[in-house]
This record gives C-alpha cells, sequence and structure tokens, in this order.
C-alpha cells in the first residue's frame, strides 16, 4: 500500500512541476506581425507612413495629367495590355525627366491573408517597376512599396469593389 501511495506521491509533484514550467494554459498566442517594406526613410524622425518624393513642378503637373492606376486580375501580377499602355505614358514622362521619381504601391483586396496581400502587393508594384525599366526607365529612380488590403480604393466586398482594390498606383 505504502508503495503506490510513493507512486502517487511522486507523480503529483512531478505533476505540479510541469504545470509550473509549462506556464498557464491561457496565455494568448499573438500572431502579429509589424511589416515597414521600405524601411524608415532617411532623415524622418518617425515613420508616418508617407513615402517621399521631390520631383520638380513640371514632372508633378505632367504627371497630373495622366491616369495613374493600373488594374490586375485576380491573385495576379501579370500586366495586361491596358495597364503597358498607361504605364508607357509614364514612361515617356519618366524618361523625358531623367531626374525625376515615382513611387509605384501595389494594392489587393481582402480576400487572403494580411501576409499573403502584402506579398501580392509587392509583386504588383514590382512587376510595374519592371515594365518602366524594360521601357528604359532607370530603376533608381522608381521605389515600390506595398499596402497590401489596408488601403482599399472601394469598400465592400462585390467584384466590383475588389476589382478596384486590385491595382498600383504611380505618386510623383
Amino acid at each position: 500500500m505504502s508503495t503506490s501511495f510513493s507512486k502517487i506521491a511522486v507523480l503529483a509533484v512531478l505533476s505540479s512541476a510541469v504545470a509550473l514550467t509549462a506556464g498557464c494554459a491561457t496565455k494568448r498566442a499573438t500572431s502579429e506581425v509589424v511589416v515597414a517594406p521600405l524601411g524608415i526613410p532617411g532623415g524622418q524622425v518617425g515613420y508616418t507612413g508617407a513615402v517621399i518624393v521631390d520631383n520638380s513642378s513640371a514632372v508633378i503637373m505632367g504627371a497630373e495629367n495622366l491616369q495613374a492606376v493600373v488594374y490586375f486580375a485576380f491573385d495576379s501580377s501579370e500586366i495586361t495590355s491596358q495597364a503597358a499602355s498607361i504605364l508607357n505614358q509614364h514612361a515617356s514622362l519618366l524618361n523625358s525627366n531623367p531626374a525625376a521619381s515615382v513611387v509605384i504601391a501595389g494594392n489587393t483586396d481582402e480576400r487572403g491573408s494580411r501576409e499573403y496581400n502584402m506579398a501580392l502587393g509587392e509583386r504588383r508594384a514590382a512587376a510595374a517597376r519592371d515594365y518602366l525599366a524594360t521601357q528604359g526607365v532607370a530603376v533608381n529612380n522608381i521605389r515600390i512599396i506595398s499596402y497590401g488590403e489596408e488601403r482599399p480604393a472601394a469598400a465592400g466586398n462585390t467584384e466590383e469593389a475588389y476589382a478596384l482594390n486590385r491595382r498600383a498606383e504611380l505618386s510623383y
């Protein structure tokens, strides 16, 4: 009888030790992700979310006459013929102003995880950058950033809203 009692006592002590060292069962696991695609731009005290591009007023005025958004198919970063037509106009502006810079922001609709959408937004911005580079634009004058699903152009969960959110925006 005393052998079984000592076995139970040892098991109770070991169970208590495991419970104390393993931690509380109600501890929440976090899955927070901090994303800073371009890091903190130099010279800024705190990152405000804005990407600063310093262009002449002539470049800014020239860009105002261009469509600044290219759209993508669902789950795609492929440049369509319509997107190529828009990007060709931007390539012309940038090639005629070699000191000009552009920021391309990739965006997605809300479908997919946050992490997946950040990566897809980056692929879309990179596809637009790469297309401009094939048109002779200096790559060091192009900055890309991904906002994923964080900055929707249209609210709602209709196909029309999703289509408006699958985009890359060019800013001067």
